[in-house]
């Protein structure tokens, strides 16, 4: 079994529990009160205790966790004010990702797998495009075709606008003007360059699940200073993560320590103007995931940002200071307060707007799965550097992954753009065949007798356009779609149309 984790320290020791850490957290607290080295000091822990990790580097200093401590006097004075005797400096393993490619290893995913859903939030999009969307996402699956990048999004949205009426009947109303905020769409986040999001190698989750040969847990570095500029972006591609973890993992039961845990930091940005239906499936996802053995800790400065029926989930929680400076913020204050198991010798709703930095509110799970009564505490310092490196370390620890050289390389495969080109081309020789036949002038060598006339054919039932359409494409598709080893078009818990992957 595996030994608690010692996570801060006063008059009592608080410790988490292994088999506990499923049971999901919490980290919250004003800017500047010690939430990211908190959550750098639990990364070491898991880190140390055998547990894969993925944070995102919002601000950059959890690159520190790459190198040795040492030389930074507010630590000493924390070891010393804690009575760490036997505390040593070491870096930790870590593996560097970066969805623009700068400064980790590429992250992709593809516009099939991210879905509807997730793409409608992205975009921007109301609850009417967001369902003109889907019936597009319909059409690809229906009709074989891979939907891999952008290109091949836009090409095929394209093509179902110039033959909207085509689609009625099998799909109902697609709506040209619905159709035209897709494509607007599209080319904005063109434009921010989520190109370089969308295609392949699409991510492996597995590769996020890593030791290192002493058994360490990888602690995965997302490098998101850049990518937190766009808040939707970030939080929907944290959330496509969350889900392929939900979706790829199997069920593991209750485990002696979790398989993965993720930290989800910035989360307000994640329910921000969320649509009724993905935050069902947001608690959908953080409420069965602990099955497949992932913790999900959010990070936040307000408890409040998260939904009650999310924060219902969340059982291991650290309390970093929150202040106090307007009605609403008293109001916060007093609610989260009253979550806590009471503590007779604490005034927590006092004790919350007076924390110092690195002090905090602890209440964790006990073996049995009921929160600890909540007491106050420091965390413990991080035995990795606080702070960033620099590119020459960076670039040496990318360049000695595992992962090096693999995701690096894009691969560009037949896919819907490429299918629907042709059949564009093909489409618009054949026309254009037929206008020279018409012109072609007769000569008189070419005038025969009239022939005889024939007896009148039985009528054929009315072929459809669409089917006429897709059926080429379809075929065209097929020789793709058997270089997938099996994989289905059908998305995830969160991008599906039908509600799971195949």
């Amino acid at each position: 079994m595996s030994s608690p984790m010692l996570i801060a320290k006063r008059d009592a020791e608080f410790h988490m529990i292994p088999r506990m850490l499923s049971r999901h957290g919490l980290i919250a607290g004003a800017t500047g009160t010690g939430k990211t080295v908190t959550l750098q000091t639990i990364a070491e822990s898991l880190s140390a205790n055998g547990i894969p990790v993925f944070v995102a580097d919002v601000k950059g200093d959890l690159a520190g966790l790459s190198q040795p401590g040492g030389g930074n006097p507010k630590i000493q004075e924390r070891i010393n004010l804690l009575k760490l005797s036997d505390f040593a400096h070491e870096k930790y393993p870590v593996a560097f990702w970066d969805v623009f490619a700068r400064s980790g290893h590429p992250v992709r995913a593809t516009v099939s797998d991210m879905g509807p859903l997730l793409l409608g939030r992205l975009l921007n999009l109301n609850e009417v495009q967001t369902g003109v969307l889907t019936l597009i996402f319909k059409v690809a699956d229906d009709s074989g075709l891979l939907l891999l990048d952008l290109k091949d999004l836009r090409a095929l949205v394209q093509f179902i606008g110039d033959n909207a009426s085509e689609f009625t009947t099998s799909y109902g109303n697609i709506s040209k003007a619905s159709v035209g905020t897709v494509q607007r769409g599209l080319l904005e986040l063109d434009a921010q360059g989520a190109e370089q999001f969308f295609g392949e190698p699409m991510l492996n989750i597995l590769d996020l699940i890593q030791l290192d040969t002493d058994g360490r847990g990888v602690v995965n570095i997302l490098a998101a200073d850049q990518l937190i500029l766009k808040p939707k972006v970030y939080s929907t591609f944290l959330l496509w993560l969350m889900s392929e973890l939900f979706e790829q993992l199997p069920e593991a039961g209750d485990l002696d320590k979790p398989k993965f845990v993720f930290f989800f930091d910035e989360a307000h940005f994640l329910f921000e103007d969320a649509s009724p239906a993905l935050l069902d499936k947001i608690e959908q996802v953080v409420r069965l995931i602990r099955s497949k053995g992932v913790g999900i800790y959010f990070v936040t400065q307000n408890p409040t940002d998260i939904p009650e029926k999310v924060l219902a989930q969340l059982g291991n929680r650290v309390q970093h200071a929150l202040r106090a400076f307007t009605p609403k913020d008293q109001k916060d204050i007093r609610a989260m307060a009253a979550t806590y198991r009471a503590n007779p010798k604490l005034d927590i709703e006092k004790v919350m707007t007076e924390l110092a930095v690195g002090e905090a509110l602890l209440s964790f799970l006990d073996e049995s799965g009921i929160p600890m009564i909540v007491d106050r505490g420091y965390v413990l310092p991080p035995h990795s550097r606080i702070g960033t490196i620099t590119p020459e370390e960076r670039a040496a620890i990318i360049q000695r992954s595992v992962h090096f050289g693999h995701y690096e390389q894009t691969v560009d495969r037949e896919s819907a753009y490429e299918v629907i080109k042709k059949r564009t081309e093909e489409r618009a020789a054949q026309a254009q065949d037929d206008t020279l036949d018409i012109r072609i002038p007769r000569t008189p060598e070419s005038y025969r007798e009239p022939r005889a006339p024939r007896e009148p054919r039985q009528p054929r039932e009315p072929k459809s356009q669409t089917k006429d359409m897709f059926g080429a494409l379809a075929k065209s598709a097929a020789r793709a779609m058997g270089s997938q080893l099996g994989r289905q078009i059908m998305r995830g818990v969160l991008g599906s149309i039908l509600g799971g992957r195949k």
